[in-house]
This record gives C-alpha cells, sequence and structure tokens, in this order.
C-alpha cells in the first residue's frame, strides 16, 4: 500500500507543472492533495475535514485518481475516485459522503476515460454541501474549473 501511495505521489509530483500549465507556458504547481490526507476522522456530524484539506479550500489543487462511470453519457462532472470502480460510486446525502471520492466539475467537455486508467486533475478546491441541480448529485468535496490529464 505504501508503496504504490509513494509511486503516486511521486508522478503527481513530477506532472503537476504540466497539469497546471497554461497552453505550453508552465505555472507554479499547486499544492498536491492525495486522499489519505483529506479527512482527520469522523464524528457523529460525518466526516471532519483535515487541517490540511481546509487549507486548501478555494485554492488551486492537483489530485491523482480514477474516473468513476459517468451518471449520465454528457455529465458536466465526474467523480474521481481513489481506486477504479465500474459503477457508480454513491448518489447519497452528504451525511453518507464517502472518504474515497471528489466531485470535480470540468472548466470544458473532455472526452472520459476509462475507469481504469489513473489521472490527474487540477482546478480548484471547493468545500461543503452542494447538490447539483441537474442531477441531484450530492457533493461535500469539488474541484472546480478542473482538467484531467491520464498518467
Amino acid at each position: 500500500m505504501q508503496r504504490r501511495q509513494f509511486l503516486r505521489s511521486a508522478a503527481l509530483c513530477a506532472l503537476a507543472p504540466v497539469a497546471l500549465g497554461v497552453r505550453g507556458a508552465l505555472a507554479a504547481p499547486a499544492p498536491n492533495l492525495a486522499f489519505d490526507e483529506m479527512y482527520a476522522g469522523v464524528s457523529v456530524l460525518g466526516l471532519k475535514f483535515s487541517e490540511k484539506l481546509k487549507s486548501l479550500d478555494q485554492k488551486p489543487v492537483t489530485i491523482l485518481g480514477f474516473m468513476a462511470p459517468p451518471l449520465k453519457a454528457d455529465a458536466h462532472f465526474l467523480v474521481l475516485t481513489r481506486e477504479p470502480v465500474s459503477l457508480c460510486p454513491f448518489c447519497n446525502t452528504d451525511e453518507d459522503w464517502p472518504d474515497s471520492i471528489i466531485v470535480v466539475y470540468l472548466d470544458e467537455k473532455q472526452e472520459f476515460v476509462q475507469s481504469n486508467r489513473l489521472i490527474a486533475v487540477s482546478g480548484t478546491l471547493e468545500l461543503g454541501s452542494r447538490t447539483d441541480e441537474e442531477t441531484g448529485f450530492v457533493s461535500l468535496v469539488r474541484i472546480v474549473a478542473a482538467r484531467f490529464e491520464p498518467v
């Protein structure tokens, strides 16, 4: 498990400047975020955000993960998961929010990739409960104005 996490972190560090580049020009790399760094535990109210996650709210981030199958073919968002999944991971309330997914709202339409393909997602982190008006999908953690690149 540690070896896989190390390899993902190493790949992310190498890709961050490229993933965040502005059409050929390199930008300063965004802070890296890993699924294991997002939560500080669980309380009676649900998952507790980690200090790192709270410090990155409304800031650019880059994270590695896998694209869950979309809820519908023309969705304007995707669900990023820690591990590959073959079905939609969850359509629950924020109280039942799993610690292994992040909703990603793309800044422009991109071609989705297979769910077993590792991708690097870069965008702005948003925290707090939000319901997608079109689909009713509830999210607690999101990356908005995002783009992704297969790793």
